[in-house]
Order: structure tokens, then sequence, then C-alpha cells
């Protein structure tokens, strides 16, 4: 098969849903939010009673400006929203209020690394606003589905992406992309388990060399950035088993089962016409002033791209470190608090990525559960900066005690243990002694060119001083007597 796979070009293009992190719905006063009891949530708007109207949330239009702006998308100016007619059980209006001819946000594009590393963008074709539906249970009751209307209604950004996606590798980047984006954001928690993040994934196949693009089919409700992944990787090799056997695809709407990794029919496609867009009549033009986009300008945060072109310019930080640093806001922004108590930028991002990130997974804890604020690591790292504790004691002994104790500066509880290494000459230089009397048959090896035994000789030394020497004195102190 692979070497079938190779004739064929594989062309993605995705639609990621975003839930919008507003108090209330998109067109009510309804709470806007996740693990609420079952159909608690709602109101005569949100369940479409007759005689309501709906009303717009400015908050999520500014979000939705904040995307836009982020990704160097084009903001229309003056819009109105449509209908969106078709009939689901978790739908009570039986209508999703959208944007069809005027989408909040068009053109712009998302940057992200292919296989091989290299850059590349990938266009976007729109963003629009929209309510979402209901949820309908299927795995509760073995006889019925069940609805929860809490989340009809909830505000949405639809994100679609031009056909540019080449890879299943390149739609997992991209999705992590844009997920590290509304998060960085703070338009979307990004969370895909509790379906705030979802993916439908438009895959064809054609002949290499080809410019038409063949029949897609659409893979509904992703809720993992895997799933995706795995879906496009399952999806194109069925569609070019069809093709080889002289079959033909069918544009149609699949699902996929993470257990069997298979797609399977949910329905045909349906086309634009089908939905029988028409203009919300309950609802008047939108409009995006001067002073809207100034406003929302200049809410904007830093965004990754922006803090890695800081951080390797202006801090001397490797791209590696900076995009480990970057890779979520919770990181950059703990990173970026510990900078403000030390000088020592390295050292502060090697702590950070490791030690810290280390427990946080260890302890399957975020950044706001962690009980070190930045200030105090920062007075860590100025101890071992100082040469005062080694990095192993300090990492291995101290920093734990700090996750208990709250109140104690890493100096104390240094001092209380004992830990605080001597830079004391004479003393180093009496124990360095020691050591290379004890061990003369190694003197002589390392006199004959055996040079990797001086670390032989430090494990030696720093097992007599208990730890409690300056290292690096005591490395230079005990090659003189060596090579003397």
């Amino acid at each position: 098969m692979t070497d079938v796979a190779d004739k064929y070009e594989l062309v993605v293009g995705l639609e990621v849903h975003a839930q919008l992190l507003t108090r209330s719905k998109a067109y009510s006063s309804d709470p806007n939010e996740f693990g609420a009891l079952p159909n608690t949530n709602v109101s005569v708007i949100s369940l479409a009673h007759p005689g309501t109207l709906p009303r717009f949330n400015k908050k999520a239009v500014d979000l939705a400006i904040r995307l836009g702006l982020a990704c160097g998308c084009n903001i229309t100016r003056h819009m109105h929203f449509a209908r969106k007619n078709y009939f689901y059980p978790d739908l009570p209006k039986g209508y999703q209020i959208t944007q069809d001819t005027t989408p909040i946000c068009t053109g712009g594009a998302i940057n992200i690394k292919t296989e091989n590393g290299a850059d590349k963008t990938i266009r976007l074709t729109r963003a629009h606003l929209e309510e979402d539906a209901g949820k309908s249970i299927h795995d509760q009751d073995p006889f019925d589905t069940l609805v929860d209307l809490n989340r009809a209604g909830v505000p949405l950004i639809e994100i679609v992406s031009e056909p540019d996606i080449r890879s299943s590798t390149e739609a997992y980047n991209y999705l992590t992309s844009v997920r590290q984006l509304v998060r960085y954001l703070d338009i979307c928690d990004g969370n895909m388990e509790e379906g705030s993040l979802r993916c439908d994934a438009n895959v064809s196949v054609r002949i290499k060399g080809s410019e038409k693009f063949g029949t897609r089919t659409e893979v509904k409700n992703l809720n993992s950035i895997r799933n995706v992944q795995r879906a496009i990787e399952f999806e194109m090799q069925r569609q070019i088993g069809i093709l080889e056997a002289g079959g033909k695809i069918n544009q149609e709407t699949l699902n996929f089962d993470a257990g069997t990794g298979k797609t399977t029919p949910m329905r045909s496609k349906e086309l634009a016409h089908d939905y029988r867009y028409f203009p919300e009549p309950d609802l008047g033009p939108l409009v995006v002033t001067d002073e809207d986009l100034a406003r929302v300008r200049s809410e904007m945060p830093a965004l990754p791209e922006e803090l890695i072109k800081r951080y390797t310019a202006e801090l001397g930080l490797s791209e590696y470190d900076a995009r480990v640093l970057t890779s979520e806001k919770e990181t950059a922004a703990y990173f970026e608090q510990v900078l403000q108590h030390t000088k020592h930028v390295k050292a502060a991002a090697n702590w950070v990525t490791g030690d810290i990130k280390s427990y946080l997974n260890a302890n399957a804890i975020d950044f706001d559960q962690l009980p070190l604020s930045p200030q105090r690591l920062a007075g860590l790292i100025e101890l071992v900066q100082s040469e005062k504790v080694s990095y192993s004691i300090a990492a291995a002994k101290i920093l734990p005690e700090m996750m208990v104790n709250k109140l104690k500066s890493a100096e104390q509880l240094a001092n209380e243990q004992g830990l605080i290494q001597s830079s004391d000459d004479q003393w180093i230089l009496q124990i360095a002694h020691e050591v290379v009397a004890g061990l003369p048959e190694k003197v002589a090896a390392y006199k004959a060119g055996n040079k990797g035994l001086l670390g032989l000789f430090m494990g030696e030394f720093m097992k007599k001083s208990q730890g409690k020497a300056n290292p690096k004195m005591a490395n230079e102190i005990i090659k003189q007597l060596l090579e003397q």
C-alpha cells in the first residue's frame, strides 16, 4: 500500500469550532459554563419559546476580533447574521444563528512546522461567529438518546482553513497551533475533552501533480488532536483503496470511532443550499468601528512568536528553549514572573522547563496550583548561581522542601539543613590532599594520560566533604595537585 500511496497527495482543510470564554451565551443572558446539571443553563430564549428575541453578546464580538487581529485577518466592518436551518433533537430553534455572507474575519493565516521542521503558512478562508447546538448523549441510557441543552446558544468562533494541509502531521501541528493561539488570546480554554474545542476534517486525495481537487469527505466532531491525525490517516488510506479498485469517492459526512480507528458514514454531505440560509430578521446589522478595533488591539496579549523573538534576540536563549517556554501560556507567564526577580535567564529557563515542569507532571497539577511562587524560585536560582549550594543539592533537597514549606526561603532552608557550600580554600585543599594521597595508583594512571579519572577524584572528594564544598574550587584544586 505504501508504494501505491506514493502516487497520491493528501489534501486537508480543517474547521475548528472554539467555544468563546464569555460569561453568558451568544444571544441571551443564560450562563455559559461547563459542568452544570443538565438543562439548567437555559431560559425561554435559548429554548426558542415564541415571542423571544436574541441580543448580541458584545464580548463574543470582541474575542472574534482579537482572533482576527492575531491571524492577520481582514475584519469585516459591517456585517449581519443569518439563519442556518437544520433539524436535530438538540437544536431547539430548528435553526442556528450564524454568519453566512459576512463573516467577521476573512483571510489571514496560521504558521506551523512541517515534519521536517520547516516553516509553513496555512491560509485561513474565514472565521465566523455562531451559536453552539445542545448535546445528544447516547451512552447513558440503553434505549434512549438523552438531550442536554446547556450548550445550546454558547458562542462559537468557527475557524476555517484553506485546503493547504498535506499530511496528518501538518494537521496535528496546525491544530496544536490553533489551540495554543486561542489559549494565549484568552478566547477559549482549548479543552477538547470537554468539547470547548472541536474539529471537523475535510479530507481528499489526488494524483501527485494534479491541480484538480478530489472528492472530499468530512469527518465530524473529532475530540482530540491525536484523533484528528488518526482519522486523516485512515481516511487517506480508505480513499486511495477505493480509487485503486476503480471506485468512486462519495461526498459524505463521516464519524470516527476512536476505538477501532475507522471512519463510518453518518449521512450524505449537505451543500450550502440544503441549509436554506437567509438573513436573521431579529438581529440588526453589526458595525465594527475604528474605536472598536483600537480598543481590542490595545488589549492584545503578547503571542508566542513575539515572545520567541524576544527570548532569542534579547535574552539570548536558544530557539528550542524559547519554544518550550512558550508552548503553553501558563509556562511563559510563570517564566516572565521569575525573570522579574533574577537576572539569570538561562538558569531560570532550565529550572522552569526542567524541575518545575517535572513536578507539575508528576503531581498532575497546573501552574495555578504550584505551591512555589516565582519569587521563591528566583531565590533558589540565586542560591545556586552564587555557588552557595550545588544544583544537584538544590534540586534534590531544597526544592522538595520548598514545595511543602511555603514560609521559608531557599537560603533559610539550606542553612537549617547545613547545605551551604564552603569556599574555604584551606579546608578544600586539606580534603583534596587526603583524596589524592589515598589513591596512588589512580594518580599514576592520571599522570600517564588518563584524564578521565578526574571525575573519580571529584566523586571521592564530594563524599569526604559531604557535598559541602564548592565543587568548582574543588575541581581546580584537585587538578592542580594531580598535575604537580
